[in-house]
């Protein structure tokens, strides 16, 4: 008879693996309910071995908000090509699939967790929203944006996250509509912003240019002018 033999790990190797375990234990739970002793069971590791690797469970809850950023902060990434409506909904699918996969994590993230408040955590958060504002620019095609314009991105980067965490409470709302309903808010929040300066109105004109009828840009147009009439 033949046994299987395990192969031992080296020392980034294990840490990549707990960090992969915890992150999907935070995934499923909130990371105040996810025990040292459930982490190690899942790794197929004795508990003593876990702080081996990391001295408590808030620093490997840290690494595993630091990967966990960094995916989320890849969701925004998308080639500068074509329409922006479809680019940024395409973005939202993205950042709603990892909402859905990690929701309670997510949500620890945002609300509370056991590393809520530590200048690592926030710097994650804050590393995240950077990202998500930069590619946004990118989009737009704006390498020093005036005031206005990095108001309606932030905004619109917060809501984002609003949104998702009210949609993660019961998910009362269909996620597809939420996923256009943000792009048409990021529409709306730069028509709002053209309304009070030329500058913004030139952009603003810049995106409307490349729309297509059948796009969501154009459709947010149908569905206000329809309200009016």
């Amino acid at each position: 008879m033949i046994t299987g033999v395990r192969r031992r790990m080296g020392v980034e190797e294990r840490r990549q693996q707990l960090i992969g375990v915890a992150l999907e234990l935070f995934s499923r739970r909130s990371p105040d309910e996810v025990s040292i002793d459930e982490i190690a069971s899942a790794a197929g590791i004795s508990r003593p071995l876990v702080y081996h690797y990391f001295p408590g469970k808030l620093s490997l809850y840290e690494a595993a908000l630091q990967r966990a950023s960094d995916e989320l902060a890849a969701r925004f990434v998308e080639p500068h090509e074509g329409p922006l409506g479809a680019r940024l909904l395409r973005v939202m699918a993205r950042f709603f699939d990892f909402v859905d996969d990690h929701g309670p994590g997510f949500s620890a993230l945002m609300r509370g967790g056991p590393a809520v408040g530590s200048s690592t955590t926030n710097a994650l958060i804050d590393s995240v929203r950077q990202a998500a504002y930069v590619q946004i620019l990118a989009h737009l095609r704006v390498e020093e944006p005036p005031a206005r314009l990095e108001l309606v991105i932030r905004s619109w980067i917060s809501l984002a996250e609003s949104t998702a965490l009210l949609w993660l409470d019961g998910r009362r709302i269909p996620r597809a509509e939420l996923q256009t309903q943000l792009v048409h808010d990021f529409a709306a929040l730069l028509a709002v912003s053209a309304a009070y300066d030329g500058e913004m109105g030139a952009l603003l004109r810049q995106v409307l240019k490349d729309e297509p009828g059948d796009g969501p840009f154009a459709d947010l147009v149908t569905r206000l002018v329809s309200l009016a009439a």
